[in-house]
């Protein structure tokens, strides 16, 4: 199959690497479009250590269930286009942490495009049937490219209780931010974005959401010296984190949703002193996202900037690191 591939050689486009077969218990999934998030960005940076097929945003259609010996799998998911949640946890008795549900913390847990297994910047991928939803009709290709991220930020809301008369501010433009912007709008709360491109901040403003125009990372503060209930992280920088406890208040919440390769020397005495709760936050609900989604509540459209095919898979890479970019698509076909 053809497959973006990254090794030691970078990031290279192989037209006939080897593809992969379904284990027992998970389906071959035929990739119809896929998304480039941020940490594929990170990865070839050095995040993770990861080397083989990136990609983990993607929708696409069930061709073959290996089924589990004696198990009722469903094989009615075969010819059905999915997405599909992207760690893989081991599902065994012995692991404390599959025994309890948190399956996207199970230590032997293998992560599309990110840890142990080949991603969605190809032909073909295989995740385990359990991970797989249904998209449904009214939900195109386009807007299911975005559950990943979509159900990433949901999980903020099932992570903390937000109530409608609590303000927060969302540090970074980007497609994380603009996405998390959407999505606790939902909530009824004040929701503030600052972020570094003018261009980006209009796209939240158009959805209600006040946006401030950063300058100066070291020195900017919110009117009148305002420090508000909660901070959304998504800069996935070590001035953004800086900035949060600026401007998060006394035993407010800071959430951390970027992941980077960059290392971070935080000075953590206004943590202590402040009394601040940090919730670091990553993957979330497919269920919910799919809903929002078939529901119009989120229009993430907007968010695509570009559209390459997966054999200009580089080109596209280039594209994605660009500041004005937000979202860049890979079609398979």
């Amino acid at each position: 199959m053809r497959a973006l591939v990254y090794g030691a050689a970078g990031l290279v486009f192989q037209p006939t690497y080897p593809q992969p077969k379904p284990a027992h218990g998970e389906a071959l999934i035929r990739v119809l479009l896929a998304g480039i998030c941020n940490t594929d960005l990170e990865i070839v940076r050095g995040y993770m250590g990861f080397q083989g097929v990136l990609g983990h945003e993607f929708v696409g259609v069930v061709e073959h269930i290996d089924r589990l010996p004696g198990a009722s799998t469903p094989l009615s998911l075969i010819g059905k286009r999915v997405v599909g949640e992207i760690n893989a946890a081991c599902r065994l008795n012995d692991c404390w942490y599959c025994r309890q549900g948190m399956h996207t913390q199970c230590p032997r847990r293998t992560t599309l495009g990110i840890v142990g297994r080949d991603g969605a910047f190809a032909e073909y991928l295989t995740l385990p049937v359990e991970n797989l939803h249904v998209v449904p009709d009214e939900v195109s290709n386009e807007e299911a490219v975005f559950v990943e991220p979509l159900a990433a930020n949901l999980e903020i809301i099932e992570q903390i209780h937000l109530r409608p008369t609590e303000s927060i501010v969302i540090l970074g433009d980007g497609k994380m931010g603009q996405l998390t912007a959407q999505v606790l709008t939902l909530s009824g709360c004040e929701v503030m974005m600052v972020g570094k491109h003018r261009e980006k901040l209009a796209l939240a403003e158009r959805r209600g959401i006040r946006t401030y125009l950063l300058d100066d990372p070291q020195q900017f503060t919110l009117e009148n010296g305002r420090r508000v209930d909660v901070v959304v992280e998504c800069t996935g920088s070590a001035h953004g984190l800086e900035m949060a406890l600026r401007l998060v208040r006394p035993r407010g919440m800071l959430i951390l949703k970027s992941t980077v390769a960059e290392k971070s020397l935080l000075h953590l005495a206004p943590v202590v002193i402040d009394e601040i709760q940090i919730q670091g936050s990553r993957c979330g609900p497919f269920a919910p996202a799919l809903r929002v989604l078939s529901q119009k509540l989120v229009d993430v459209k907007p968010f695509i900037s570009a559209r390459y095919t997966l054999d200009d898979g580089v080109a596209a890479f280039q594209r994605a690191g660009e500041k004005s970019v937000l979202k860049v698509l890979l079609k398979m076909a």
